[in-house]
């Protein structure tokens, strides 16, 4: 089986490009909330040496014009659609997933529990994954921050709360000053970090999870290449999505998937599912992800 390629949330508008998000098994939207949001003020992208900082803060239009307006147009691109829920107290993640729950165009929810660009809910993430999980009986995957203290445990308590899968990993905060002025570049100062530089943190981060729980992870973070992806995969990730990338080569999809599959030649592995793991080496890493597993290619209307 070949490896499942997603876009991260937010990176990626499908409806403005169709084509790019028809080349992904999976099509994530951007964090959807219970009322409209206008996000954070502008400034809200700086470019880095090695990245990008955002600070769009959720801005999105609220579930009700979500449903109305936005998912008949992506269910019309005929593959499997996660729509990311976002919110500031279990009940917004609750509510939103309870909307979400009937609609046959949605395979999986992803909960954006570790958002760096504005405040957290007050409950903890096992706790945000509770109340979705008593409000839907779609797959649930959480998305979890690379500064947590002990990402490992996290994942325990977020599988333990009922979460199907993981997406790993979040923006990292960072800031980025003007050159002359020596001023934050951004409006809110400090804004989620992405792209290449990220990738160490998370390949970490899956590894440590991969470890800890037996759930298929989204690998994310500075993938670029085929061998990004193929080192997600050896730390234990079951599919990988792109972030960053997307924004500067719209064929990242195509490309990526190719290059993995000349990776996996090169060092004589028959397919994604013999590199996944490899690092941790051990008979005790059970878990097959299968198609099913990640919902891509399920529920998608006909």
């Amino acid at each position: 089986m070949s490896v499942p390629i997603l876009n991260a949330s937010g990176c990626l508008d499908a409806l403005a490009a169709p084509e790019v998000a028809r080349a992904l098994d999976a099509f994530v939207t951007k964090t959807i909330t219970p009322l409209p949001r206008e996000g954070n003020p502008p400034t809200r992208i700086a470019e880095t040496e090695h990245g990008m900082l955002n600070s769009i803060g959720l801005q999105g239009p609220g579930i009700d014009v979500f449903l109305a307006r936005s998912l008949p147009g992506l269910a019309g691109l005929g593959i499997p659609l996660w729509v990311s829920v976002g919110g500031f107290s279990a009940q917004d993640f609750a509510g939103v997933c309870e909307r979400l729950d009937d609609r046959e165009e949605v395979a999986t929810i992803e909960l954006n529990l570790s958002c760096p660009n504005v405040e957290e809910a007050p409950e903890t993430a096992a706790e945000l994954v509770v109340a979705a999980r008593a409000a839907t009986t779609k797959p649930l995957y959480a998305k979890l921050s690379p500064a947590s203290p002990d990402i490992a445990e996290s994942a325990r308590a977020v599988a333990a709360a009922g979460a199907d899968g993981l997406s790993l990993v979040n923006t990292l905060r960072g800031l980025a000053l003007d050159p002359l002025t020596l001023r934050p570049r951004l409006a809110r100062a400090v804004g989620g970090y992405s792209g290449p530089a990220l990738k160490p943190v998370a390949l970490a981060c899956v590894h440590a999870c991969a470890a800890a729980v037996d759930l298929p992870i989204v690998g994310m973070g500075g993938v670029a290449t085929g061998l990004d992806a193929l080192e997600l995969l050896a730390v234990g990730a079951s599919a990988v999505a792109l972030g960053t990338v997307l924004f500067a080569d719209p064929g990242a999809p195509v490309r990526i998937r190719s290059e993995l599959e000349v990776e996996l030649a090169a060092r004589g592995l028959d397919g994604a599912a013999a590199a996944r793991a490899i690092v941790h080496d051990r008979e005790s890493y059970s878990h097959q992800t299968t198609q099913k597993d990640l919902q891509i290619g399920q529920n998608v209307p006909a």
